[in-house]
């Protein structure tokens, strides 16, 4: 449907806001008090909730289901399938891509189908967030960083702009990821035999991982640590300790005064 304010799929017969311009798959359904850019494109059977905003060029793809109240700002892509090369570690079943009420997903970003994304999420300009990947209620993703496959992310987690989650890490509740921090998940750099021999960081509920640190495979961080900007940490950090340097060293721990309980 094109250039019309009809009720685009919605079985519920209640307007719904279509610029010209835009295309809506009579098999979407879309709920009351949306609105639709011009340019726009719902594809398949999509489900978008009510009073959301699909931006200019936002393109929706089949098998996405986006809540209520959400902005889907310009040019943002719903439901992407991952283009994977032959044996890829990537590679694993798709499911729908959900989003809960009031996701924000900004200008350019790219969330693919498979991935659930908790209510109040807000994923910045040309992030990407991958297949499988979970983001827990009110977490941050900044501009331009990228969670990838299988990733778990809770919640209220701020990620800056520019980092890179590697597959399979797991990032607690409350956790602080500073700009341009890199994780990894392959100590052989491609020579395995086995996609099970990939193993991400875990990141414990409230530590900080400084800008531009270095986390390599399996490593865990504790609990309320802190990591400073540029470490590079090649072995498990304990529960409120306070890491730097090259390699990562142990240096104090976190006062009670910087916990989180402090801060809330």
């Amino acid at each position: 449907m094109s250039g019309s304010s009809a009720a685009a799929g919605d079985s519920s017969g209640k307007a719904q806001s279509v610029a010209p311009g835009a295309y809506v798959s009579a098999d979407a359904a879309v709920g009351e008090g949306t609105r639709i850019a011009p340019g726009a494109t719902i594809y398949g059977d999509a489900h978008v909730g009510a009073r959301t905003w699909i931006g200019t060029g936002a393109v929706v793809h089949g098998g996405t289901t986006v809540g209520d109240r959400c902005v889907i700002e310009d040019g943002a892509v719903l439901g992407k399938r991952p283009r994977l090369r032959p044996g890829s570690s990537a590679a694993g079943p798709l499911g729908r891509l959900s989003l809960g009420d009031g996701v924000t997903v900004c200008c350019g970003a790219i969330v693919y189908t498979g991935a659930t994304v908790g209510s109040a999420v807000i994923i910045g300009d040309q992030a990407q967030v991958r297949e499988r990947a979970t983001l827990g209620s009110g977490t941050v993703v900044g501009r331009g960083s990228s969670i990838d496959f299988d990733v778990i992310i809770g919640a209220r987690v701020l990620i800056q702009t520019d980092v890179y989650i590697t597959g399979g890490t797991e990032v607690e509740d409350d956790v602080f990821i500073g700009p341009g921090v890199i994780t990894t998940n392959d100590h052989t750099m491609g020579r395995h035999n086995h996609p099970g021999e990939l193993k991400g960081p875990v990141l414990r509920r409230a530590c900080r991982i400084g800008g531009g640190a270095v986390l390599v495979p399996g490593v865990e961080i504790g609990e309320e640590a802190f990591i400073a900007a540029g470490a590079v940490v090649t072995r498990d950090v304990a529960d409120r300790a306070v890491v730097m340097g090259v390699p990562g060293r142990y240096v104090r721990r976190v006062p009670d005064e910087d916990l989180l309980e402090r801060w809330r």
